[in-house]
């Protein structure tokens, strides 16, 4: 059986107008998927964890706290996906070598400790695992050459290099409660392990599905 890594934004499962039919749906596919794949899935903060990091920042926190205040947020969010689908772990692991050990069809997870994004907790996860794929489901479709929340001009790309996206991202981590598609890294991990790599819209179930199938979809594949 495969196994494959799924990192879900926050702004995925849980944004500002949170859609319970949606998450319904979400953990409707999940299972059907688990029954042929071993599935491990790291949720995100998203806006939820963006709001206490920016209250946080203006009390004057540390990076480190903030980062906790986030981190709290994503486990919270796995502790909701979980408990969604009768075949996941009831206790959220803290560490991806507890994750590792679980035997339930699918292990939902958060974030793990400051300076770890989650896509970097999934590239981690994925390596440890020896996953077949990695995929990250943002709430855009895959990667642009610019910000498509920003720019109306900008151009969705079916596939990068990651050497390019290094260049572009670096490999540094930079600040709490960022909003990048893949941060640094999660890109240094997925380099130097060679792990093949998917970025698909979350919020389109049908291409995600795909994606996790390892069907043509439509979002970004990178390229080793």
């Amino acid at each position: 059986m495969e196994t494959i890594v799924l990192s879900i934004g926050g702004s995925v499962l849980l944004p500002e107008d949170i859609n319970p039919y949606f998450l319904k749906k979400l953990g409707d596919l999940l299972l059907k998927l688990c029954k042929k794949y071993k599935l491990f899935i790291v949720t995100g903060g998203g806006p939820i964890a963006r709001r206490y990091i920016g209250v946080g920042r203006k009390l004057g926190f540390n990076e480190e706290t903030l980062d906790e205040l986030g981190i709290a947020i994503t486990r919270v969010n796995a502790k909701l996906l979980s408990n969604m689908m009768s075949c996941s772990n009831k206790i959220i692991p803290s560490t991806t070598d507890e994750a590792k050990k679980i035997d339930t069809p699918i292990v939902v997870m958060g974030g793990t400790t400051p300076g770890h994004s989650t896509d970097m907790v999934g590239a981690e996860l994925a390596e440890k695992t020896q996953a077949t794929r990695f995929i990250i489901a943002t709430n855009v479709d895959g990667i642009y050459d610019k910000d498509p929340n920003k720019y109306s001009d900008a151009r969705q790309l079916g596939e990068i290099s990651i050497d390019q996206l290094i260049q572009n991202y670096g490999t540094q981590w930079s600040s709490a409660g960022e909003n990048i598609v893949i941060d640094g890294p999660a890109l240094d991990i997925i380099k130097k392990a060679g792990i093949k790599t998917f970025v698909v819209n979350g919020k389109k179930l049908g291409q995600l599905e795909k994606a996790i199938n390892n069907q043509p979809f439509y979002g970004t594949k990178i390229r080793l």
